[in-house]
């Protein structure tokens, strides 16, 4: 495949993805994390491998900034503290290492943003299972169809694609607009 092709294929889902995430979907996620935010309530954010990249990234544009001057937003990244991450998997299990964060992190009204391009990863399931069982909201930034987190997920955010490299592109895309709305609307 040619990069003129490859990038057609990008530039293609991308336009379908217009209409696969609607902008109620996308603005009932961000009222929820404003909602949460303003509460005092932190936004609790993971993923593996590239969506691990992901969540740091969010984190970072929300911590930090992201187009405005603004005062910090409680946004914490789980997938970015390597002590952790390594001591619970290596004493206990790597497939409860997102929850046993939400355990220490969330709150009831507190959000979790959980990445997975598949919507299948075992340790971003039991994170959600264990945030809804703490009253917290659930959002899922997946591939299409959205797996196991569709069932638990209050908002799914979901590529209209199967294709991992593709699904990331589009994520990127979301994200970045997710963090647009959410910091304007902290700044209203």
């Amino acid at each position: 495949m040619s990069l003129r092709n490859y990038l057609a294929e990008s530039a293609s889902l991308l336009e379908h993805a217009a209409d696969a995430v609607t902008q109620e979907a996308m603005n009932s996620a961000v009222d929820a994390v404003v909602r949460a935010l303003l509460a005092g309530q932190p936004l609790l954010v993971c993923g593996n491998g590239g969506s691990a990249s992901d969540a740091m990234h969010i984190t970072g544009e929300l911590v930090g900034r992201f187009l405005l001057e603004r005062r910090a937003l409680r946004v914490i990244c789980l997938s970015s503290n390597p002590v952790t991450l390594t001591a619970w998997s290596n004493d206990y299990e790597f497939e409860t290492v997102f929850s046993r964060q939400v355990e220490a992190y969330g709150s009831e009204g507190a959000v979790l943003l959980g990445i997975s391009t598949s919507g299948t990863s075992p340790n971003i399931v039991c994170a959600f299972e264990r945030a809804r069982q703490m009253g917290m909201t659930t959002i899922a930034l997946t591939g299409e169809g959205g797996g196991h987190l569709a069932a638990l997920a209050d908002h799914l955010l979901a590529a209209p694609s199967r294709h991992t490299p593709l699904i990331q592109q589009v994520h990127l895309c979301l994200y970045h607009y997710f963090c647009r709305e959410i910091e304007r609307r902290m700044c209203a």
